[in-house]
């Protein structure tokens, strides 16, 4: 381990993995310390529901990162973004075009896409109902119990479209006394304006059997950017969230619990950038440093967006296997319209609005319970039913007009209705103290009916597929799939808090159609789904000193499914979904919570990605031949190198309180964004840091607070845009920048 660490010290990056590793493996013998704070916090071990019951995160045989409230707060997450950076071969970020899409990788497996009718690689779950479009999704979280965040395929517990893993969201229920939380946020950076929060959370009991929470929370962000075509503080954007939980157990048997959450949102546009793209190609008339924080757009666009959530989850223990059945019913109703400034250029060249659309029904009923001691057994079955209606316009050359209205139009989109049901069943069976054997079988079926209208089949239309009046169809279609997703494991137990696993699972992701057609010549589907085999051997171990854990995987990706972003001269951009090659992707993972001292915490991680494609079907490189130089590309989407290192320390100041102080340091290599490589995403060096001041009697918490230190710019994508369009000259990118510096401050009341 010394000569690993020597060898190491000529990259900073290097050396910053060689302590993380040379501090797990050395012997840190620290006494368990009474703590409290932050570092008492990190060290709890976190309950979850991986595997469809409760569990302990380091007695689950899967590689998982999971917080845990206490957690969530004591490293200030706001959203799901702050935690995109720090955790093994996990990117949670938003893709920027319009705020609140995700665009998630976990392993290398990943989309580039904020069409409604892409299925992402990695499923997100609220509350246990998984959300069927990925707009929406990335929004300020207050009051969440748990996030967990599992790495791999969950084909066979989850289903479909969980090829990379999945990120489970659970909000806090009432607990068995009355209790409130108030809090105010703020935050400034170098650039844009005040960015405010209020929260407050009551709940409690409200009979015998009957309990209540209610939550309210506000963000006003005036921006967090300066646009350079006038000078105005930019990325203006107001949320508004409202959730109430009713939990009522008329008997010791049964509970039932209804969650209904309303959200909306109104804000600008993207942060759009233009800088020299990956052909050379500078932005015209402007053109940025892609390593600064300048664009300068004429249209700052909009986003406004409502959402209305309802889950509603009934729990009833029987007797047969001591178990209990869980029916949970979801629905969720999303509408958004937006307006993005796509030539990244303070011109009218290209606008783009859009309009959707998105209702949802789901249904779970399942089984958990335990024979003969042995033998850990759920089963249940899964109902979808899915209706998106998208409507897209590209709006061309306005500075030909003089007054910015656009001097041509494309029109398109599409009716998409997915109907999806899933069986499944898993055993997890102990042959003895020491051997677990795990089997499990998901049978799932779907079928996709779709009608679209191709924007280049509509110039100068005026229709309106969401708002009518109708666009005329040009493709109509249905298709369907079923498959079998398997898993097969073993876990042997060397003591009662280490134990080495090593499985086998297969998942999918679904087929389906691109409701973004713009060339009617190109067929919108539909694309075959994509198959994932992955094979993975990991280590979890609980000790006097923390938590190490390890893992080691290789997957098979077969048919896969990629959104290639092309050029265009007539439309800008062209996205067309295909399945293009098969790959195999190798990883590793470390990740470790070490007690230095009584009063000083280690978190430490690391991530290592191999991908390479095995065969292409697809010209991906553009150069008219499907040959070794398109073999030869990276992966988009698969970063190399991750790690991150972080340090919590508690301080006791005697009859004021206690002191929680932090800082976080984590680093993601760079990685190709588009399926030529011509687009990619830099390098990040993310530090963050803080201290809390605690009052004795835990009633207040005042925060001190600093995002993104060393100002990193960063992208949710860059996308090519074409020499010129319809004879303008136009080149560089459609790059969506990520905030930078931040610093804030936070005050917390708990009654």
């Amino acid at each position: 381990m010394l000569e690993l660490a020597k060898g190491c010290v000529s990259h900073p990056h290097n050396l910053a993995v060689a302590v993380a590793l040379s501090l797990t493996s050395g012997a840190v013998n620290a006494q368990e310390p009474v703590r409290q704070g932050a570092s008492s916090a990190l060290l709890e071990e976190v309950v979850i529901t991986a595997r469809k019951r409760e569990e302990g995160a380091q007695d689950v045989p899967v590689s998982v990162s999971a917080f845990n409230a206490g957690q969530l707060d004591a490293l200030k997450v706001r959203d799901l973004t702050n935690l995109s950076v720090g955790m093994p071969n996990v990117s949670l970020e938003d893709i920027g075009t319009t705020r609140g899409i995700a665009n998630f990788s976990i392993r290398g497996l990943g989309i580039n896409s904020s069409i409604p009718s892409i299925d992402p690689t990695v499923g997100v779950f609220v509350n246990g109902v998984y959300l069927g479009v990925n707009n929406g999704i990335i929004f300020d979280v207050f009051d969440l119990e748990s996030i967990e965040v599992l790495r791999g395929p969950q084909g066979t517990l989850f289903g479909r479209n969980v090829t990379g893993g999945a990120v489970l969201l659970n909000t806090q229920k009432p607990g068995n006394e009355m209790e409130a939380t108030f809090r105010y946020a703020a935050d400034v950076g170098e650039e844009g304006g005040l960015n405010s929060y209020y929260m407050g959370a009551v709940g409690g009991p409200l009979t015998d059997t009957l309990g209540g929470r209610l939550v309210l929370y506000y963000n006003d962000d005036e921006g967090r950017f300066e646009n350079d075509f006038d000078g105005a503080d930019f990325g203006e954007i107001e949320q508004l969230m409202a959730r109430g939980t009713l939990v009522w157990s008329p008997t010791d048997f049964t509970e039932i619990s209804v969650v209904y959450e309303y959200n909306e949102t109104d804000g600008e546009g993207p942060a759009a950038q233009s800088h020299t793209n990956g052909f050379g190609l500078p932005g015209t008339p402007v053109n940025n440093d892609r390593r600064s924080f300048n664009f300068s757009i004429d249209e700052a666009g909009f986003q406004e967006s409502e959402t209305n959530f309802l889950v509603a989850e009934v729990n009833h223990d029987v007797a047969f296997g001591e178990g209990t059945v869980t029916a949970i019913l979801g629905y969720r109703d999303f509408w958004n319209e937006t307006m993005s400034d796509i030539d990244s250029q303070p011109e009218a060249i290209l606008h783009v609005p859009t309009w959707l659309e998105a209702e949802q029904t789901s249904f779970e009923l399942r089984y958990n319970g335990v024979f003969a001691d042995a033998a850990n057994v759920t089963l249940g079955a899964y109902l979808l039913d899915n209706d998106i209606t998208y409507f897209q316009r590209n709006e061309l050359l306005g500075l030909l007009t003089g007054d910015g209205t656009p001097f041509a139009t494309q029109s398109g989109g599409g009716e998409y209705e997915v109907e999806s049901y899933t069986i499944f069943a898993q055993v997890d069976y102990d042959l003895s103290d020491r051997w677990t054997l795990t089997a499990g079988l998901n049978y799932s079926a779907e079928e996709k009916t779709v009608e679209i209208a191709s924007l280049g089949a509509n110039l100068n239309t005026d229709c309106n597929i969401v708002e009518g009046p109708a666009c005329p169809v040009d493709f109509d279609d249905d298709e369907s799939w079923s498959n079998i997703a398997p898993k097969l494991g073993a876990t042997y137990h060397l003591d009662d808090d280490r134990r080495i696993y090593a499985h086998w699972t297969r998942g999918y992701r679904s087929g389906g159609y691109n409701l973004r057609n713009t060339d009617p010549n190109e067929a919108p589907g539909p694309f075959d789904e994509e198959e994932v085999n992955n094979f993975e051997v990991g280590f979890k171990s609980s000790n006097d000193w923390g938590r190490l854990n390890a893992a080691i995987f290789y997957n098979q990706i077969d048919d896969m499914q990629r959104e290639v972003n092309l050029t265009s001269e007539t439309s800008g951009i062209v996205q067309l979904v295909r399945n293009t090659a098969d790959a195999t992707i190798f990883g590793v993972e470390v990740d470790a919570t070490i007690s230095l001292t009584d009063s000083l915490l280690l978190l430490a991680s690391v991530g290592y990605l191999d991908a390479e494609y095995d065969e292409v079907r697809f010209d991906l490189n553009g150069d008219g031949t499907i040959d070794g130089a398109d073999e030869n590309l990276d992966l988009p989407r698969a970063p190399e190198l991750t790690w991150s290192l972080g340090l919590t320390h508690d301080l006791d100041i005697g009859d004021w309180g206690y002191l929680s102080s932090r800082v976080n340091w984590a680093y993601r290599d760079d990685f190709a964004y588009t399926d030529n490589n011509r687009g990619f995403v830099q390098s990040v060096d993310m530090v963050d840091a803080g201290f809390d001041f605690n009052s004795n009697d835990g009633r207040w918490v005042f925060s001190i607070y600093g995002r993104n230190l060393l100002n990193e710019v960063s992208f949710g994508g860059d996308s090519q845009l074409p020499a010129d369009l319809s004879g303008f000259p136009l080149g560089g990118t459609f790059s969506p920048l990520s905030p930078g510096r931040r610093y804030g401050l936070e005050v917390t009341l708990n009654l």
